[in-house]
């Protein structure tokens, strides 16, 4: 005869199993925080989530668009996340906690994962506007990218070893790229910076639809910011009509998680990039840049302990 009690007990058995599934799938669900479609994350962050949900068992994955590299580790830190896209510097002031770059307290929960590929500074300007230099975007319009994001820090930190500022402009918009490439379009915007990967998409939007003038950077602007800043060169017909190679500077992206990302995940997401790189760069070319060697370099942040497993295993740490 089942009693009450027995029937229950028999309840309380069927919910835990029921309930076990759901937490481990809690578990294993990737989110990779990306940036903007016309950028560069936005494609990588697709190819690595096609990666993650084919090569890691039981994980699902979902790629989202956002401000970048500012917003993507405030996401993280809230537990929003579990793999974003971001760029050293706005890494080092997340760990900081610099208030003025969009962290009003220390992101203590964020772990590294790799260094990936750099973001090169490229500031391009219709040739109708006149701009030749850096100092030809006096007095004229410029984009600096979205408010608060990765690419609007690189601009501030530039201009300001530039000895200028964004007061010295006749206008500023704080916009994406690709609302920025449009407005270049319409003739309601001189100028665009954009930190990004080689050869994205929005500048190659624009130099495919009319003439532009790649506009350089000195190297005296690394030398003046230091690391994580180096000098860089955009070669030359990485873009229509880019005839000449074009000095500018440079910033390590890095790939960061959170503590609250288990050690067995952070390991397949480490492995699976590196081990799946061919594939990952269909997504995009600036994943031809991606190299083991270099995935600790400048890391600004405790590295994950999954991520160091296996780090270990292949003897990049000893």
């Amino acid at each position: 005869m089942i009693t009450l009690k027995t029937a229950l007990r028999g309840c309380v058995v069927a919910s835990t199993l029921m309930a076990a599934p759901l937490a481990a799938s809690a578990q294993d669900f990737i989110n990779v925080l990306t940036g903007g479609t016309s950028g560069v994350y936005y494609p990588l962050g697709a190819g690595l989530a096609n990666i993650y949900g084919e090569k890691i068992e039981g994980v699902r994955t979902q790629v989202q668009s956002t401000k970048a590299s500012v917003e993507n580790l405030n996401l993280l830190q809230d537990g929003r996340g579990e793999l974003g896209f971001a760029l050293g510097d706005s890494v080092a002031a997340a760990w900081a906690g610099d208030e003025e770059a969009g962290f009003p307290q220390k992101l203590d929960k964020l772990r590294g994962i790799a260094a990936i590929y750099p973001n090169y500074i490229q500031i391009v300007a219709s040739a109708d506007s006149g701009i030749a230099d850096f100092a030809g975007l006096a007095g004229k319009s410029l984009s600096v990218g979205a408010p608060a994001s990765g690419t609007e820090l690189n601009a501030r930190a530039i201009f300001g070893a530039m000895d200028m500022s964004y007061d010295d402009l006749g206008k500023v918009e704080y916009l994406p790229f690709a609302e920025s490439v449009e407005l270049i379009k319409n003739r309601q915007l001189d100028a665009t910076l954009q930190s990004a990967g080689l050869g994205v998409a929005s500048i190659r939007d624009l130099a495919s639809s009319q003439p532009i003038t790649v506009v350089a950077v000195p190297e005296t602007v690394a030398e003046t910011l230091g690391a994580p800043y180096i000098a860089a060169t955009i070669p030359a017909n990485t873009y229509d009509g880019q005839t000449e190679d074009v000095p500018t500077v440079a910033v390590s992206n890095f790939l960061v998680t959170s503590d609250a990302v288990s050690d067995e995940i952070a390991y397949q997401m480490t492995k699976q990039l590196f081990e799946n790189l061919d594939t990952l760069v269909a997504s995009h070319q600036a994943a031809s840049q991606i190299d083991i060697a270099n995935a600790l370099e400048g890391m600004p942040i405790p590295l994950h302990p999954g991520a160091e497993r296996y780090y270990r295993e292949q003897g990049i740490i000893k």
